[in-house]
């Protein structure tokens, strides 16, 4: 009997998670451990894309200090309860249970050895020892609820995402239906197209009433036009350690310039915090106090100049390439006269600019390259404690599809695993 003309035949599971990616496998094995029914549906062509493109393809797993300050969200309280309930250690401990080797680099971060291969092997081994399916090469067509009575909750028809080879055959995408009790959004945020991100799980989100809070690309470098873009531009592949700040944070650590503009972990932490028309500030000499030194050095040697003293006197922290520049943009005037003829009011103005360089960035280079979404569901609509949805029963959100964005450093990694496990003890 042909099923071509009929409704394709349903397929039920007990759970069925949208998205092969961290939290969605993190969520599939710790259901599948608990004897679910567990089905998993991805789009893409390889599960995990973003895994092994992670941390320079060593992937920045997780890190040994996990605080909730280290994540922001409209609500800051709602990833308090995941992170408690499963920590970094739990996770380190899988890892070592598989025999994976990993380093710790600076601010606790941890890295595999060899590759980010390894950790998704990992997960994947994990599932399939638990008979987790996973499907790939998945399109969802749509997804409509039931009603509870015969108990399957959720409907979901699909059909064979195409590649370019059945298309130029002409070949049609075959379609399958399946159904569930718990349906698991973890379909990641918009960061990355070409790995094959995409707003599906929004668009689930707003299909069963959840608000989103604005989605934005974050962990980003920030690009500049003008004179400034250009005196960036011009110094690409200079990196050196800086105090970058908004009124909102700061942070101690290295600044990047490339050809597109400011990059390196400070600015990527500093862009989890920025929205556009701000200006953000750069304490070029964070060990120094550039005022003091030049006046004290006025005082001391007259006739150097200001060059001089701030190569000799800081331990040449600014790189030669980078004091020329900002000699010509600052001090071009008075680049050749001794510190005795400049007036202190224009040393005080230079100290104030090295130390909290004035810039206003004209935006990001945008989900591109961006490492993470900041915003997405709102996180008052779902429950901190399982991640279901307070507005539909059985429908759960996970992952970076949630308003909760973790700092550089393996922190939405961390949220991954920590919102996949407690929604998988539950689902």
């Amino acid at each position: 009997m042909s099923n071509h003309h009929n409704t394709p035949p349903l397929t039920h599971y007990d759970v069925i998670i949208i998205g092969a990616g961290a939290s969605g496998l993190y969520c599939a094995l710790t259901a599948g451990r608990r004897g679910r029914r567990v089905l998993v549906l991805d789009h893409a062509n390889k599960a995990g894309k973003k895994i092994l493109m992670s941390g320079g393809g060593r992937c920045n797993f997780t890190n040994y200090f996990v605080e909730p300050e280290h994540f922001i969200g409209t609500n800051p309280h709602f990833c308090k309860s995941a992170l408690s309930r499963y920590p970094s250690w739990e996770f380190i401990a899988m890892v070592e249970g598989h025999n994976i080797p990993y380093h710790e680099r600076e601010h606790g971060q941890l890295f595999c050895d060899d590759s980010a291969q390894d950790i998704l092997t990992m997960l994947l081994d994990e599932c399939a020892a638990v008979g987790v399916q996973v499907r790939l090469n998945t399109k969802i067509d749509s997804v409509n609820t039931v009603e509870p009575d015969n108990n399957p909750r959720f409907q979901l028809a699909t059909s064979k995402a195409l590649n370019k080879k059945d298309m130029a055959s002409g070949a049609k995408p075959s379609q399958v239906s399946y159904s569930c009790e718990s349906l698991v959004v973890a379909t990641g945020g918009l960061s990355i197209p070409t790995m094959g991100a995409s707003g599906l799980g929004y668009e689930l989100a707003q299909q069963f009433g959840h608000t989103l809070i604005a989605t934005d690309a974050s962990l980003v470098p920030f690009t500049f036009t003008d004179k400034t873009g250009e005196l960036i531009r011009s110094l690409a592949g200079i990196s050196l350690p800086v105090i970058a700040s908004n009124e909102r944070i700061s942070f101690k650590l290295p600044v990047l310039f490339t050809h597109r503009g400011l990059s390196g972990p400070a600015m990527l932490q500093l862009s989890n915090y920025w929205h556009t028309g701000e200006s953000i500030s750069i304490n070029l000499l964070p060990e120094t106090d550039v005022t003091a030194l030049l006046l004290a050095h006025k005082k001391s040697h007259p006739r150097q100049l200001i060059r001089t003293v701030l190569t000799e006197n800081t331990n040449s922290a600014l790189p030669k390439k980078l004091l020329a520049a900002l000699q010509t943009q600052l001090w071009d005037d008075i680049k050749d006269t001794e510190l005795a003829n400049i007036k202190d009011e224009r040393l005080l103005e230079l100290g104030t600019t090295l130390n909290g360089w004035q810039l206003k960035p004209s935006g990001t280079e945008g989900y591109r390259t961006a490492e993470v979404t900041r915003g997405g569901v709102k996180t008052d609509e779902v429950s901190s404690k399982t991640m279901q949805s307070k507005l539909q029963e059985g429908l759960y959100f996970v992952g970076e599809v949630l308003d909760v964005t973790g700092w550089l450093g393996g922190y939405n990694f961390q949220w991954a695993w920590a919102s996949g496990f407690v929604s998988g003890e539950v689902v």
